[in-house]
């Protein structure tokens, strides 16, 4: 069975880091781009960050971009999204996706394989 799990998310105050990380299982996805996603409360699911195969291209919302770094380990399956500065806004639960085409990366609505995510809340 092929699925990606989520880990790390929590409470934290504004100004303070988490680090979430992603394991990817049932294949191997070193081939493939992947990245993270985020929900909010009534909103749409919106683009985080994403990475390339090979780690060689990394691309960030503008809201993260600073902020947010993302990283894989193909050897564990993981991709991982450390998470400085955070702020109130950026409270949402949050989803690893993986696709072949790291074009396709940046839009929810083209991607089929997700995890259950995981819950961030930052306080103010």
């Amino acid at each position: 069975q092929v699925q990606l799990v989520e880990s790390g998310g929590g409470l934290v105050q504004a100004g303070g880091s988490l680090r979430l990380s992603c394991t990817a299982s049932g294949r191997t996805f070193s081939s493939d781009a992947m990245g993270w996603f985020r929900q909010a409360p009534g909103k749409e699911r919106e683009f985080v960050a994403t990475i390339s195969w090979n780690g060689g291209n990394r691309y960030y919302a503008d809201s993260v971009k600073g902020r947010f770094t993302i990283s894989r380990d193909n050897a564990k399956n993981t991709v991982n999204l450390q998470m400085n500065s955070l702020k109130p806004e950026d409270t949402a639960v949050y989803y690893c996706a993986a696709h072949p085409s790291i074009a396709t990366m940046f839009d929810h609505r083209r991607l089929a394989l997700w995890g259950q995510g995981t819950l961030v809340t930052v306080s103010s």
